[in-house]
This record gives C-alpha cells, structure tokens and sequence, in this order.
C-alpha cells in the first residue's frame, strides 16, 4: 500500500476576539487569533451551537489577519492541523491541537464590513469583473436527449 498523507483544512467563521500579533527572537511574524464556526441546526435543538479553533498564521499571512480582520470579522482560512505537546507547570501533560492557516480570504464584502462598523482598509479596492460581452458564448441545449452524459 502506497503511503498517503493528507493534511488540509477549509474553515469559514468570525473571529472571536482581535488578533495578537508578535514576533519571533528572530523577528518573523506570528498572529494567533480564534474563529467560532456555526454548526448546522439539529432537528432537535434550536439553539444555535458553534466550534472554536484556534488558529496561527506566520509571515505576511499573519501581517495580513492582523491588518485587516478584528473581532467579529467574517474569515475563511485554508491550512493544516498541527498537534502540540508541552508540559505545565504542575507537571501535567497538555495537548493541543491548532490550526496553522496557509491562506487567509475576506468573506464579507467591503459594504458589509462598513455597515457592521468593521475596519475596512483605504488600500483595499472591490475586484473588477469583466462585463458579459466578454463572456464566452455557449450553445442552448433543448432538450435531454442531446446531454453527452
């Protein structure tokens, strides 16, 4: 059997508070910050219930959570799961397991952001679309008969 590892994480949720941004001995940044995720509503329940992830970014993934996102932010992140071990103070085992974010994205629009009184940076600007004259022209299929599939 061939060996197979995986390691990937897709999360969208709020930030649970403002970013802490530091650095290393060495002076590469490091931002750690917590999102709450919505879980769906059970049929049983109807209380709203969320999980909470601790999440780490480094270098300018980590420059740019701690820009642009504050608490209540909407965030979706891309990046691993990653085990830590240490031992306390009182000699006890810990373990933890975080979320190292590899990529970081806007989830709410820039109006959004404005009228949710969240930080919107000058130097961010909407992305340009195409108009549709620019749109590839497709064939109209009439019926099923004609599907290749």
């Amino acid at each position: 059997m061939a060996n197979f590892n995986f390691n990937k994480v897709m999360l969208g949720g709020r930030l649970t508070a403002d970013p802490e941004n530091r650095q290393t001995e060495t002076g590469v940044s490091m931002t750690r910050f917590s999102i709450a995720v919505n879980r769906r509503f059970s049929k049983d329940s109807s209380q709203q219930q969320a999980d909470f992830f601790n999440v780490t970014a480094w270098r300018a993934t980590a420059d740019f959570v701690s820009k642009f996102f504050k608490k209540g932010s909407s965030i979706f992140i891309v990046g691993t799961l990653q085990n830590r071990s240490w031992t306390d103070n009182d000699g006890n085992k810990r373990y933890s397991m975080d979320i190292v974010a590899d990529e970081v994205s806007f989830v709410d629009s820039r109006s959004e952001n404005s009228a949710a009184g969240q930080y919107t940076p000058d130097s961010y600007s909407e992305p340009s679309f195409s108009s549709g004259a620019d749109a590839p022209k497709f064939e109209e299929i009439k019926g099923d008969d004609d599907l290749p599939f």
